[in-house]
């Protein structure tokens, strides 16, 4: 029997969709859940959506707006599990579970966390200044969210590859630590679809709120008219032939056209269509497919209880999965019933916690890598980059094989030699007692450790 892929998939409830949210996420995910072999969980990430706005009606209107556009867009509610974070209060039990086994050194590696202090140390103010925890424990909250429902699959923006891999370090930590044998969580792979289009905006510029470049997506057909009308387009007239591979208007058609009208419109440009006209024809592609959605989204905007439904029947779907997992981790971290409890392997947790262990991750370039973490989850080893998975593998396993280190020191730092290469490298210390401190505490570390 084929083990069916669960894919997941959270959208932050802060915004109208636009028709980059479209072409980039919604249509895709809507079409890959039609996969038979796909068990797709999709849900409006609101919690999150608490951490980037304080507006309350902007947020209910998102929800709603956000609910609708997916629905109208095609999504199958019986083929699918679609809810709303706020709706399974198993996720924020959850999220303190996982809080309490991150490591701080983890977290303060998060990119958003990172950008915030740069941008506050910057500016003269303190790295700290107008951080919530919120932010800062953003990446917990998103763990939850994955680890909850075993996703095997998350697809996700470049910018998010960070958190699948923090996911992945949180679930190892909590199965190390409480698993005693049993890997309570799957680890998760960040799906990166590269076909998946990044449309341009009115400007070029990646369609986005920030730039105030975006294209309406179920608004109405005048505005979605009017703000093609303002695309920016070079100077030539009618008559003369267009750039169709210099075109922002040509990269927005060929993201909903078929071959045929592709290469149709791409003729016409090269023939001399005047820009009025090539704005009219993607206007009129457009609005061909988004008409009857954009139809059923306005009768779901004003039927909100229908939503409701489906929403809450979505919640008790994926409940039915989040509270009988909750409670075996409950039960592992020891928040037991007293009554008709076993007693626990002691001994055997303490030991386990005290390990040091290795995690992996990919860097943006395809390379891999591996930190080797302490107990505490301070940072001993940063390896160097390696070609593929199983290279970086497979140097870690011979780091813990017991043999004498081949460590090499230069000023305040060392780094790990094996096979006459250089493999991972310390951070920098303050002086060489530091150093030395750290080379002691990495051969306790080695001596073994798990995987």
């Amino acid at each position: 029997m084929t083990t069916r892929t669960r894919i997941l998939t959270g959208i932050t409830t802060t915004g109208t969709p636009h028709l980059g949210n479209y072409a980039g996420a919604i249509r895709p995910a809507i079409l890959a859940s039609q996969d038979a072999n796909a068990d797709s969980f999709y849900f409006l990430a609101d919690y999150h959506a608490l951490i980037k706005c304080d507006d309350p009606q902007r947020i209910q209107r998102s929800r709603m707006e956000i609910a609708a556009t997916w629905l109208a867009g095609g999504l199958d509610v019986n083929r699918v599990t679609f809810y709303r974070q706020s709706d399974i209060p198993e996720i924020p039990e959850l999220t303190w579970l996982l809080t309490c086994v991150a490591a701080k050194g983890l977290l303060n590696r998060a990119h958003a966390y990172k950008a915030s202090v740069d941008k506050n140390v910057e500016s003269g103010e303190d790295p700290d200044a107008g951080i919530s925890m919120g932010l800062y424990s953003y990446p917990v909250l998103m763990a939850a969210d994955i680890l909850m429902f075993n996703a095997h699959k998350v697809p996700v923006g470049r910018d998010q590859i960070q958190h699948v891999e923090m996911a992945r370090d949180i679930g190892q930590r909590f199965n190390h630590l409480f698993g005693n044998g049993k890997e309570f969580f799957t680890m998760p792979e960040a799906l990166i679809e590269e076909s998946v289009a990044t449309l341009p905006g009115l400007d070029g510029r990646k369609m986005s709120k920030s730039y105030d470049n975006t294209i309406p997506l179920f608004t109405s057909a005048k505005d979605m008219k009017d703000a093609i009308s303002r695309i920016v387009t070079d100077s030539r007239a009618p008559g003369e032939a267009k750039d169709p591979d210099n075109s922002h208007l040509f990269t927005l058609f060929q993201a909903f056209a078929s071959k045929a009208q592709e290469q149709e419109f791409r003729a016409e440009l090269l023939q001399g269509l005047g820009w009025g006209e090539a704005k009219n024809r993607l206007f009129q592609l457009l609005d061909s497919q988004l008409s009857e959605p954009r139809e059923r989204y306005h009768q779901l905007m004003s039927r909100p209880s229908d939503m409701e439904d489906l929403l809450l029947i979505g919640a008790k779907k994926a409940r039915a999965v989040a509270a009988p997992f909750l409670a075996e981790l409950r039960e592992a971290v020891g928040l037991r019933s007293f009554v008709n409890q076993a007693a626990a392997p002691v001994a055997a947790k303490k030991k386990a916690a005290k390990a040091a262990r290795f995690v992996s991750f990919r860097e943006d370039d395809g390379s891999f890598r591996f930190r080797l973490l302490s107990a505490e989850g301070e940072q001993l080893l940063l390896s160097r980059n390696f070609a593929d998975g199983k290279t970086a593998g497979a140097v870690t396993k011979q780091l813990q094989n017991g043999d004498a280190l081949d460590l090499r020191t230069e000023a305040t730092g060392f780094s790990v030699w094996l096979d006459g290469a250089a493999v991972a490298d310390s951070a920098g210390f303050a002086d060489e007692t530091s150093r030395d401190a750290a080379i002691a505490a990495l051969r306790v570390a080695l001596t073994p450790i798990e995987d």
